[in-house]
């Protein structure tokens, strides 16, 4: 044992007073901004009115500042984080010593909570600002199951009612991650349903669609703007949820900070870009600030390639067309994935914070095939011990990548990626592998381009 491993433990925690008081907004640091969310009637820049029949009011005042670098975290948020939280940075030396690299390898674990992922970073503070605003309920989408599964947790632990609309091809492979959701208070519908005029015109279009983020988006937006005292809640993609989402990047900075560590890669599986852009975050303000450089990699399914094959045009966030417009790289809101174990990554659109970040070259994007993401992750579970998720798998795949490309060339690298959550809930994609049924969907050129033709003249 070399004294490099003596003075650098397996898991890395932070003590209770390190833990972040504030969240941190990398948009303030961005000189070139997102660019704005459009009304799809004026094409104007949507306004705090606007917005706040469809959001939380102090959302809304999130989602649209991008000039304050920090906002304080409610005291009743820093205390239900506390039941989780601070999660562990963990020094993957046996990933290391299996893969004979002279990288060094650390990954952020978010799965230690029920919900499974980082997703309750987020569904905590959207839950407590609808409760500060004395709404009755919330309503919202999930692909995989892990947005749903914390929210309905969120919302059982202050009171809230609680709508899911599940994206049918999960609802139906997944049925222990939807029931999750209902021993929780949830109500939870297969999207696209018919319990929505949205839902209906959906299944009308595209008979027999397993259904995709974007559809059941499209669903819980007109669920909550229809009935008085409810409001909608996005789990990605929007710039509060990576907001809220930055306490990852925070609590990871200040662990590595402590023991002298920095990363030379730092790599994120990328759906929406929650997760990703909350890792990131902290880093990618140094790297703005000049302060330091990082190199950062977004890592993506092959069947759902907003990023390295999608275009940087504004869309409609949502396959109904009923949410505003917001300029990111994108698939086109009638693009449907293949149904595929990509789960929460399965969006034809990505962040505009993150989209704007890639366009700018401060960011790298690739996608991988399933069947390898699979096959990484076997290889993770059977080294660390750990069961990932699906979606945590790309980042996973990318990393040992990387560190294979180090003991090609002899680098002593430093990469950190995220662990985003635990894979208990997807053992059917786990069997499918095993047995040898699992193949790999990557769109035409052909088929992207009938998507690409519906996007807004703007």
């Amino acid at each position: 044992m070399n004294n490099e491993t003596k003075k650098i433990p397996y898991k890395i925690y932070l003590e209770e007073h390190e833990m972040p008081t504030q969240y941190y907004n990398v948009r303030a640091d961005m000189k070139k901004k997102p660019a704005p969310l459009l009304n799809p009637g004026t094409l104007q820049p949507m306004t705090f009115d606007e917005l706040r029949g469809v959001f939380c009011d102090e959302l809304v005042k999130q989602e649209l500042d991008d000039t304050t670098a920090y906002f304080d975290i409610p005291q009743e948020i820093q205390e239900f984080y506390k039941m989780y939280r601070p999660a562990p940075l963990v020094r993957a030396y046996c990933l290391e010593e299996r893969l004979q690299t002279p990288a060094k390898i650390y990954y952020k674990f978010e799965g230690n909570n029920t919900s499974g992922s980082h997703k309750l970073n987020s569904a905590i503070a959207q839950a407590y600002y609808a409760k500060e605003q004395g709404l009755k309920g919330v309503t919202t989408e999930t692909g995989a199951g892990q947005w749903g599964t914390a929210l309905s947790m969120a919302c059982a632990y202050l009171g809230l009612d609680c709508d899911v609309y599940m994206v049918k091809v999960s609802y139906e492979q997944k049925p222990f991650r939807r029931e999750v959701m209902r021993t929780y208070g949830a109500k939870v519908t297969p999207s696209p349903s018919e319990s929505t005029a949205v839902g209906r015109k959906i299944l009308a279009d595209h008979p027999g669609t397993t259904g995709s983020l974007g559809c059941a988006i499209s669903e819980a937006v007109e669920a909550a703007t229809s009935r008085e005292g409810y409001r909608y809640v996005l789990g990605s993609v929007l710039s509060q949820v990576l907001l809220h989402q930055s306490i990852i990047g925070l609590e990871t900075k200040t662990a590595m900070d402590k023991y002298g560590i920095t990363p030379d890669i730092i790599i994120g599986c990328a759906g929406g870009g929650s997760n990703l852009g909350g890792l990131i975050s902290p880093f990618m303000g140094e790297k703005l600030r000049g302060e330091k450089d990082y190199r950062f990699i977004a890592v993506e399914p092959a069947s759902c390639p907003s990023l390295t094959r999608g275009k940087y045009a504004y869309d409609f966030c949502d396959t109904g067309m009923v949410c505003p417009l917001s300029k990111m790289y994108t698939l086109g809101s009638g693009f449907i994935p293949s149904a595929n174990h990509a789960g929460g990554l399965r969006y034809h659109g990505m962040s505009s914070v993150l989209s704007e970040l890639y366009d700018q070259g401060l960011m790298e994007a690739r996608s991988v095939e399933q069947t390898e993401v699979f096959k990484a992750a076997e290889d993770f579970a059977r080294i660390e011990g750990i069961l990932p998720a699906p979606e945590s798998s790309h980042a996973i795949k990318a990393a040992m990548d990387e560190a294979l490309k180090c003991k090609e060339t002899g680098e002593e690298k430093t990469i950190l990626f995220g662990l985003t959550g635990t894979g208990y809930f997807d053992l059917k994609a786990y069997e499918q592998f095993n047995n040898g049924q699992m193949s790999d969907h990557i769109p035409t050129d052909e088929e992207l381009q009938i998507s690409f033709d519906g996007l807004p003249r703007v």
